[in-house]
């Protein structure tokens, strides 16, 4: 069974920074796109930040551009987002989903996610 374990997030003041972890376990990760995903209070999810199975292709959404660094240690069968800059509208819920694709109709969360708050 797929299993994602997100971790690292807290409280953080504006400017500040955070780095979640996502475990993953039940399939071959090294061969498998990832991407981060956050849901705010209200709102559908969306899409964070996607990269290939061996990191060589990365992709942010705009808002995030420039401030927000995904990776991955095939190793250790973990994804990382380095989250720098933070502003008020980084506040949600981060997930880690397999795939680099946007989440759709569809889509539901496999862990429990991370939450993040920046508050002023």
């Amino acid at each position: 069974e797929e299993q994602l374990v997100e971790s690292g997030g807290g409280l953080v003041q504006p400017g500040g920074s955070l780095r979640l972890s996502c475990v993953a376990s039940g399939f071959y990760f090294k061969s498998a796109g990832m991407s981060w995903v956050r849901q705010a209070p209200g709102k559908g999810p969306e899409w964070v930040a996607g990269i290939s199975s061996g990191g060589a292709t990365i992709r942010y959404e705009d808002s995030v551009q420039g401030r927000f660094i995904i990776s991955r240690d095939n190793a250790r069968n973990t994804l990382y987002l380095q989250m720098n800059s933070l502003k008020p509208e980084d506040t949600a819920v981060y997930y880690c989903s397999i795939g680099t694709r946007p989440p759709d109709s569809t889509w539901s969360p496999r862990g429990q996610g991370t939450q993040v708050t920046v508050y002023s």
